[in-house]
C-alpha cells in the first residue's frame, strides 16, 4: 500500500537543462512500461508499403533507399502506430531496405502522458548523427544472427532508439504536454520534482520558487509549454498514479483516497470521474481497458 510521502528537507541540486530533461524523459517512458517487442528487416521495391499492423507503435530506420519522405539514415517514429487523421504515407520509391521495429506502451497508467506524445517524429541522419547509424547495425546483426539474449537485445536497441527519437524532437522546440516542458531547463526542474512527488501538496510559490521564477511568470510559461496550469496539471498526475494503484491491487478506494492526497473518499472519486468518465469502484471492476486513449488527448 503506498504510503504518504515526507516533505522534502533538501533543495535538489540544480542540474544543466539536457540532464533533467533526459531524467524526466526517462522516468516518465519507464512508468508508461515502454517496452521493444520486434525488429525485422523489410526489402520493399519501388511502390511497395511496409507492413505495419494497425494498432501498433512503430520505429521505422531506412538503411538504404527512400520511402515517403525519408532517405538512407532517416528515422521515423510512430508511438500512436499508423491509423490516424494525417498519417505519413509511406511508399518506397526506389528499392529500400527498411528496419521496421514494433514497440509497446500501457496507456491506460499514465493516459495523459502518453496522448502527450507526438502523431509521428521524422529524424534525419543529419540530425542523428552517428547514434542511429551504430544502434540500426546492431538491430540488423541481431535480425541476422540470432544468438541467446537476442529478443532482450532487441527490446533495449528500440528502447534506446525511441528515447533518442524523443529527446532530439523537444530539442527542436514546439512539443506540448509535459514533452513541452523539457525544452525549459525551468519549467523542467518543477516537472521533474511533480513527478518525483506527485502526492505532495505542491504549491505555486514552492514550485516557481524552485524554478528560479516569479509565480506569474511561471504560471505564464508552464501554461505556454503544457497547455494547463501547474495545479491542473499535478491533480491530473496524482489520479492517473491511483488509477495505477487501483489496477495494481495496492489498496482499496478508500485508503488509495489518502494515500493520493484527498481528504475523503467522496472528493477523490467525484475527482476520478470527472477525470476518467467512470468511478473508482467501476473502473477497478472494468479492469485496464477502460475508454479510447487518444480521446484523452492533452489540449
Amino acid at each position: 500500500m503506498p504510503a504518504l510521502p515526507n516533505d522534502l528537507t533538501d533543495r535538489p541540486k540544480p542540474l544543466s537543462g539536457e540532464e533533467e530533461s533526459a531524467d524526466l524523459l526517462s522516468v516518465t517512458l519507464s512508468r508508461m512500461r515502454l517496452r521493444g517487442e520486434r525488429v525485422a528487416v523489410d526489402w520493399l521495391e519501388d511502390g511497395e508499403e511496409p507492413p505495419l499492423a494497425p494498432g501498433s507503435a512503430w520505429l521505422l530506420i531506412v538503411r538504404a533507399g527512400a520511402i515517403g519522405q525519408m532517405e538512407t539514415g532517416d528515422l521515423l517514429l510512430l508511438p500512436h502506430g499508423v491509423d490516424f487523421p494525417g498519417a505519413p504515407r509511406l511508399v518506397a520509391r526506389e528499392a529500400t531496405e527498411l528496419l521496421t521495429c514494433r514497440f509497446h506502451f500501457e496507456p491506460d497508467l499514465l493516459p495523459g502522458m502518453v496522448s502527450a506524445l507526438p502523431d509521428w517524429v521524422h529524424i534525419t541522419s543529419a540530425e542523428a548523427g552517428g547514434w542511429l547509424e551504430g544502434l540500426s547495425h546492431f538491430m540488423q546483426i541481431e535480425t541476422i544472427d540470432v544468438q541467446p539474449g537476442a529478443s532482450l537485445m532487441m527490446a533495449r536497441l528500440i528502447d534506446l532508439a525511441v528515447i533518442r527519437a524523443l529527446r532530439t524532437w523537444v530539442h527542436r522546440g514546439g512539443a506540448a504536454g509535459w514533452l513541452g516542458g523539457l525544452s525549459d531547463p525551468r519549467i523542467a526542474r518543477a516537472l521533474k520534482l511533480v513527478h518525483a512527488e506527485p502526492f505532495r501538496g505542491w504549491s505555486l510559490e514552492e514550485l516557481s520558487n524552485l524554478a528560479g521564477m516569479s509565480r506569474s511568470s511561471f504560471c505564464a510559461r508552464f501554461q505556454e509549454l503544457i497547455g494547463e496550469s501547474p495545479s491542473r496539471y499535478r491533480n491530473r498526475l496524482r489520479l492517473a498514479e491511483a488509477r495505477n494503484f487501483l489496477r495494481t491491487g495496492q489498496g482499496r478506494v478508500g485508503e488509495i483516497a489518502l494515500a493520493v492526497g484527498y481528504e475523503s473518499e467522496a472528493a477523490f472519486s467525484r475527482a476520478y470521474k470527472a477525470q476518467f468518465g467512470v468511478s473508482p469502484a467501476n473502473d477497478l471492476r472494468l479492469g485496464p481497458a477502460v475508454g479510447p486513449i487518444r480521446s484523452q488527448r492533452l489540449p
